[in-house]
């Protein structure tokens, strides 16, 4: 079954989709090997992983869906890819489109942030007018055509214009003939029930470490009206804080001897990479 109609069937089910993030196609190896459903392609990880710097809307297109070839690549499960603003103007959008298609994601989110955007969780957002992201999300549904990919129209308005102007572009957006949208930038356990309400038709939210929405289990966002959830930095800041404790243990004793457990294996981390297949390649054909 092609991804996107995987993902399709998925949010017709009973329960929420979640979407850990992955940084890198190793960490989606990881996701998949966990048994989740799906996977998202963060563009904040994306960024870490490959700069190592903020996610300031520094990743070009061609470096996003080279990114989102090499996930699709190691993993089964659908991919959900942040495509950012479109990288540009109608072309640009079309493109955009049809590289994400070529490279075998299910569904990319494009947001109505005026360039350079950044992070949804940061100050200083500028969005474009909704009716001008309209347009722009049109396109991008025109350049897809008949083909499988689920477009998400994200919207950055909540913390730049408030709840009212997100929960008005995120209807606009719905009527526009996306998928799903995606209200970002959520902080609050309040402000997830007030998007749940008030936001019609299937709809994304984003839960990120480090704010209050942590205390809200899936199946409860899932009776709320949501289809998926992403957590976006959850593996991220996880493997962050695990090298930094690898990191001071190795400084300070000159051995890592006792973070051992806190480690794979040279074993296991073969499993988790695949080498037996390639290994089999070997034996066939060496």
């Amino acid at each position: 079954m092609h991804p996107a109609d995987r993902l399709k069937t998925l949010i017709s089910g009973s329960e929420i989709i979640m979407a850990p993030g992955a940084p890198d196609p190793l960490t989606a190896r990881l996701v998949e090997q966990a048994g989740f459903p799906a996977v998202y392609m963060t563009g904040f990880g994306a960024t870490a992983s490959h700069l190592g710097v903020p996610d300031l809307g520094l990743m070009s297109q061609s470096e996003m869906t080279t990114h989102a070839r090499n996930m699709a690549r190691v993993v089964g499960i659908p991919i959900i890819a942040d495509a950012d603003t479109g990288y540009g103007g109608p072309a640009n959008i079309e493109r955009t489109v049809q590289e994400y298609m070529q490279a075998g994601v299910a569904a990319i989110h494009l947001e109505d942030q005026q360039q350079p955007k950044r992070c949804g969780q940061l100050a200083g957002i500028r969005l474009i007018p909704a009716e001008d992201n309209v347009r722009r999300l049109k396109c991008a549904i025109a350049a897809r055509n008949t083909a499988k990919l689920l477009v998400i129209a994200r919207t950055d308005a909540l913390p730049a214009s408030g709840a009212d102007e997100a929960i008005r572009r995120a209807n606009m957006y719905r009527d526009a003939g996306v998928d799903l949208v995606f209200v970002d930038g959520i902080k609050s356990i309040r402000e997830i029930e007030t998007i749940a309400r008030n936001v019609d038709g299937p709809k994304v939210v984003s839960i990120v470490d480090g704010n209050e929405t942590t205390g809200l289990n899936a199946e409860e966002l899932g009776q709320m009206g949501f289809q998926i959830v992403f957590y976006a930095v959850s593996t991220l800041f996880s493997a962050v804080r695990a090298v930094q404790d690898t990191l001071s243990v190795l400084k300070r004793d000159g051995t890592t001897k006792v973070r051992q457990s806190a480690m794979v294996t040279y074993q296991e981390y073969s499993q988790i990479v695949g080498l037996k297949d390639f290994q089999s390649l070997d034996d066939r054909f060496g």
